[in-house]
């Protein structure tokens, strides 16, 4: 397989989600390079190339590096800024000269990052579309036209949902839909409240326990915890997960709501073990409007009860077995559905299916087939390049 350059607007080590489920699973067949946005650092001297390596299982290995600036010449942190462009492309163009990666497939997260395709001349362009992040707060100005300008260059466009495949369809000729999966295994342990002690931070916590976990930021429905919060003040709401983007005095308080802070993607089975309810508290809005959260099947892994706001893709792909509230007293009558109602045998069949249909491994597999099948129509009895002996990837 050829060298994967991957360029990404998300953290390596931040939340554990689409990207590091896909790329540690190509990482098992070719070298992978995944390159963060900008950091800045106040004891920078001059812009200098930081790396470390991720290693994985079945021997998977993952080169994450980043452009390190001093504070002084950081503009904005992202690959837009377009002073960090220039000696970010220098310095990637060196290392992989070092590395001997030749022509890479290039896999961009973010259109902001469309300069690296001259600096690296790939031999295969592909964009991952995990979200509308021209929706995002404090989105580039410029970014939807940058966005059209990738789907309308990129080799193969993968969309992380339906309602973003409707909406890029018609600027690619090579688009396919792939909703996030799930690793079942993972958070099957979590079906069993015996499985795991309480964490120590949750110990006290009464059941019962309405839990989310994940990235606490705009497009959380903060109004809804409170409500909720307030009308049943024997609910314990557990929030599990860093707050971005907003100001943490902006989240509503009360007893009864427990903010714990972000976890690992180990740790998170312990936590959600204990779970009666899992959440999914998404505002409609334009940032959600295209939202496709991979925690729903991490909760059905689980066997949790499932309550979510009616998110257009949580209704497409898992309406059959998940509960929508349309309004505050309609999610709080789910809810309480989900704590009384026993789980019928036709519901778990239904939940199994789904999980079979979107793992993580299958996902990774189906998105591979299509990238060598473009790869060799595009470069047709092309053989892969073939990395040297002496060129693995050095350990920084």
């Amino acid at each position: 397989m050829q060298d994967l350059v991957c360029i990404s607007h998300l953290r390596w080590d931040f939340v554990w989600q689409r990207p590091q489920h896909l790329l540690s699973r190509m990482a098992q067949r070719q070298r992978v390079f995944f390159v963060e946005e900008p950091v800045a650092s106040v004891e920078a001297k001059i812009p200098y190339f930081q790396r470390q390596m991720w290693q994985g299982e079945n021997g998977a290995e993952v080169v994450v590096v980043r452009l390190v600036q001093p504070v002084e010449q950081a503009r904005w942190i992202g690959h837009g800024d377009p002073l960090a462009a220039a000696t970010y492309q220098r310095l990637l163009r060196e290392y992989m000269q070092e590395q001997h990666v030749r022509h890479p497939i290039l896999w961009l997260y973010t259109p902001m990052a469309q300069h690296f395709i001259s600096a690296l001349r790939p031999k295969l362009l592909v964009y991952d579309v995990m979200d509308q992040l021209s929706a995002f707060k404090g989105a580039p100005a410029d970014i939807v036209d940058r966005d059209r300008e990738v789907l309308e260059r990129a080799d193969v466009v993968f969309t992380g949902g339906i309602s973003l495949y409707h909406d890029k369809r018609d600027y690619s000729y090579s688009i396919y839909p792939f909703p996030s999966g799930v690793e079942t295994e993972h958070f099957a342990r979590a079906a069993s409240r015996e499985s795991f002690d309480p964490p120590q931070d949750i110990a006290r916590i009464q059941s019962p326990i309405l839990g989310y976990y994940g990235v606490i930021d705009e497009r959380m429905d903060l109004n809804l915890i409170q409500q909720i919060a307030e009308q049943q003040p024997d609910w314990n709401i557990l929030l599990i997960g860093p707050v971005v983007k907003i100001d943490p005095q902006e989240l509503p308080q009360a007893s009864n709501i427990h903010y714990i802070g972000m976890k690992t993607y180990d740790q998170l089975p312990a936590y959600l073990a204990h779970f009666d309810v899992a959440l999914i508290p998404f505002a409609m809005n334009e940032a959600t409007r295209y939202l496709s959260p991979t925690k729903t099947l991490e909760y059905l892994a689980a066997r949790k009860p499932v309550v979510s706001t009616p998110i257009h893709d949580v209704i497409e792909l898992y309406g059959s077995v998940v509960h929508i509230g349309y309004t505050l007293a309609e999610f709080i009558q789910r809810i309480e559905d989900a704590l009384r109602k026993p789980v019928t045998t036709e519901q778990r069949q239904r939940e199994t299916l789904l999980l079979q249909e979107h793992a993580w491994d299958a996902i990774a597999e189906r998105m591979q087939r299509l990238i060598q099948r473009k790869y060799h129509s595009i470069h047709p009895g092309a053989v892969a390049v073939q990395t040297p002996a002496h060129a693995a990837i050095q350990a920084p």
